[in-house]
């Protein structure tokens, strides 16, 4: 959600998370998927009032997806640790870079287009092995395809050899703690650090990592909860 706090506001949270607020106080928030049936956003005020407003979570239902990939990505397990360890660091502190980027305040278009071969949320079993549930949405757009940037941001991750996983990833922080990863591209076509903006071509479709085909990955995550893209976008172009 994105919303704007009571005037005069000095601190403002979304049940335990505190909120980052804009020049005009304005903030994102969201939950994640496994969130609970209630929250509340509470406003600080300067002379001291504290404003509530309670918040009701619906639930949803997700679907288990059988997918015809080794869960370790053909890996052993000694290897597949060594290797994993450097890669979720790097992932981890991409994502506390806090560009200021202003594209969370945007109407998120979509980044390729293609049949959705890939819903979030959905609990995925590997040759029989259960694992974590889907944390983005699968775009299969076809073999170097170009994808784009959904909203402006700041390159926060471009991974310079294949992760064991993601393969070439791609993180891009949009602000407010709002950010949009791109896994198993073909090659990526900006670098750490570079200012995108909606609509730039910012890599190719492929399937490095553990993929069974070619798609694009596409995973938001606000401050460390996983989001549902389709919630950003209207109707596939």
């Amino acid at each position: 959600m994105r919303g704007q706090a009571p005037a005069g506001t000095v601190r403002a949270q979304l049940g335990e998370q505190a909120l980052s607020l804009d020049a005009e106080g304005r903030f994102f928030a969201a939950f994640d998927r496994d969130a609970g049936p209630a929250a509340t956003l509470t406003a600080v005020l300067a002379d001291g009032r504290t404003v509530e407003t309670p918040l009701t979570i619906a639930p949803r239902a997700w679907n288990i997806e059988h997918v015809n990939a080794d869960y370790r990505a053909n890996v052993p397990d000694a290897e597949f640790t060594r290797r994993r360890e450097p890669e979720l660091a790097r992932i981890a502190a991409a994502r506390t870079i806090e560009s200021g980027s202003g594209g969370w305040q945007q109407s998120f278009i979509w980044p390729a287009s293609g049949r959705i071969s890939g819903r979030f949320g959905s609990q995925r079993v590997y040759r029989g092995r259960p694992g974590s549930y889907h944390s983005g949405l699968d775009i299969a757009g076809g073999a170097g395809a170009t994808y784009v940037a959904p909203a402006d941001g700041v390159v926060v991750l471009a991974a310079e050899t294949p992760f064991t996983l993601e393969g070439n990833l791609l993180i891009v922080d949009h602000g407010q703690g709002l950010s949009s990863a791109f896994l198993h591209s073909s090659e990526l076509l900006v670098r750490e650090g570079e200012r995108v903006t909606q609509g730039q071509p910012i890599g190719r479709i492929g399937a490095t990592g553990r993929a069974t085909g070619p798609h694009l990955h596409w995973g938001l995550m606000w401050r460390g909860q996983r989001l549902d893209p389709l919630l950003f976008v209207g109707p596939m172009p």
